[in-house]
């Protein structure tokens, strides 16, 4: 079992600025009911953006600095970010000096936000490939889609993916099934599972990227992530499967936006991914967690003096 100066022993000294790049460009086609008019990102969850939710997943585990990788309608992000103080908060505004008085501080969102425009059409390989000067001095960077959620241990993976030493790390989940399983004897129904979890894994997203995966892309508009780069990573052997049996979805079509939304009405004080609402053994990921230190309390030159905490 991994022991934390071992993974300090392997890590970058750069361990806690790692960023975080969520892909924000597509067009959600298959979501057009919202994203006709809204990026899909910005499509609500429990009254908040799916994008606000999985800031909360990083940043509630350390992670507080995020490129954001736009594409579609991507002003619509900026603004929202731009106006989330005023509109999360009571305030005064002094038109005659053009001042804006807070009167409380309800902004629940800590953290540092890159907004990088990278085009449009482009698709996945293309939208990493053209973030890499922000990245580039970094040994490893997480990355993830805009539009999945899970109560993944940031802790546990980022441990998983120094330990296996490989270009990239992708999450492997088990998706529910759309529809109800019957297993049958003849002409009878034997069985009846309505919508199982899925016996297979897919791509669930939160990754951890080397930046050698800037080897296995292009800025062409038409590189896709999920196509030859992960292919090629998987020959060469260079792409690893961290294993989430805990809570994940993907919100793609109207039906998943309605049962995520179900999710959180029917758990008011929690759903299964807002893990930054507990904060006890009970609730939180299982792994000895390891806090982020923030960079103030850093010393760059003296890894073994670094505090690792856990959560309470």
């Amino acid at each position: 079992m991994f022991k934390y100066k071992e993974i300090y022993a392997q890590i970058s000294k750069n361990l806690i600025f790692m960023k975080a790049v969520i892909l924000c460009g597509g067009k959600g086609t298959r979501l057009k009911e919202e994203t006709e008019y809204k990026p899909k990102p910005l499509v609500e969850i429990g009254g908040k953006p799916i994008l606000w939710h999985i800031l909360k997943i990083y940043s509630s585990q350390g992670i507080k600095d995020f490129i954001l990788c736009l594409g579609y309608k991507g002003n619509m992000i900026k603004d929202y970010f731009l106006k989330l103080e005023e509109m999360s908060n009571d305030f005064v505004l002094d038109l005659k000096k053009n001042k804006i008085y807070h009167l409380s501080d309800e902004n629940e969102l800590d953290v540092t936000i890159h907004f990088v425009d990278t085009g449009e059409n482009a698709m996945t390989g293309a939208r990493i490939a053209k973030i890499k000067k922000y990245v580039e001095n970094d040994e490893d960077f997480f990355m993830t889609y805009g539009d999945g959620v899970a109560d993944i241990d940031l802790c546990e993976l980022y441990k998983f993916h120094k330990k296996n030493g490989k270009t990239a790390t992708l999450t492997a989940v088990h998706p529910q099934y759309r529809f109800g399983l019957v297993e049958l004897n003849g002409d009878l129904v034997t069985r009846f599972d309505e919508k199982p979890n899925m016996k297979d894994s897919i791509n669930g997203g939160y990754m951890v990227l080397n930046k050698k995966i800037f080897d296995y892309i292009s800025s062409e508009e038409s590189c896709v992530f999920e196509q030859e780069p992960l292919r090629r990573l998987a020959e060469e052997g260079q792409l690893a499967g961290y294993t989430h049996e805990g809570f994940w979805r993907a919100m793609d079509t109207q039906k998943d936006v309605d049962e995520l939304n179900k999710i959180i009405k029917d758990n008011p004080k929690s759903a299964p991914w807002e893990i930054w609402k507990t904060n006890n053994k009970e609730t939180m990921p299982k792994s000895d967690r390891l806090v982020f230190p923030k960079p103030s309390e850093f010393d760059r030159n003296n890894i073994e003096n670094t505090q690792l905490n856990r959560f309470m």
